[in-house]
């Protein structure tokens, strides 16, 4: 059940406390103020979750599963979500909802940040890490063969491809045990 808003300012598990403030720069300070600013509301209510005690959090578990038991709860980290401020010229900054992978030039370290990062978006970012992070590798024909492999439809449109998408979408059913659309 959940989740539940927490807060660190560390961006990474094994990151050190000092990420937030190590990232405010005199090119970024704008808007972050502006963003906090135009969006008070949601500051807030951030925040009063972040600060919800356990046996608060249960109460609302409770609201779904009146039977819950303190005792038999209890909390699992689940991921850290850095939110995305951009700089926008109309209101200074913007938050933004969606998700996006931020990735080292080198391609040592790469992260999906944003409000989604879970199994919605987790195959095509995987692809993202993988075009930024192993672009050399990736043109050989042995990493494009595996890419297919996993990824049947990897460097296809399946707008374009209508009897792949058939075929992937019969491969998906099945894998999910579910009988095959009626065309």
């Amino acid at each position: 059940f959940g989740p539940y808003a927490g807060f660190t300012t560390k961006f990474l598990n094994a990151g050190s406390y000092l990420d937030l403030i190590k990232s405010v720069k005199p090119g970024n300070i704008q808007p972050m103020l502006k963003v906090g600013c135009q969006h008070t509301d949601l500051t807030r209510y951030l925040i009063s979750e972040a600060l919800k005690t356990r046996t608060s959090k249960i109460t609302v578990l409770r609201q779904f599963y009146p039977q819950a038991l303190k005792a038999d709860w209890h909390l699992e980290n689940a991921g850290k979500r850095v939110q995305i401020i951009k700089k926008c010229d109309i209101k200074g900054g913007k938050l933004e909802f969606g998700t996006e992978i931020v990735a080292a030039q080198d391609g040592s370290i790469a992260a999906l940040l944003g409000a989604s990062p879970g199994a919605s978006v987790a195959v095509q970012a995987m692809i993202e890490v993988i075009e930024r992070c192993f672009s050399t590798q990736l043109q050989s024909s042995a990493w494009q063969a595996k890419m297919k492999a996993l990824v049947h439809s990897y460097g296809v449109s399946l707008i374009d491809n209508v009897d792949l998408l058939h075929s992937i979408r019969q491969r998906t059913l099945s894998t999910l045990l579910k009988p095959a659309l009626a065309e």
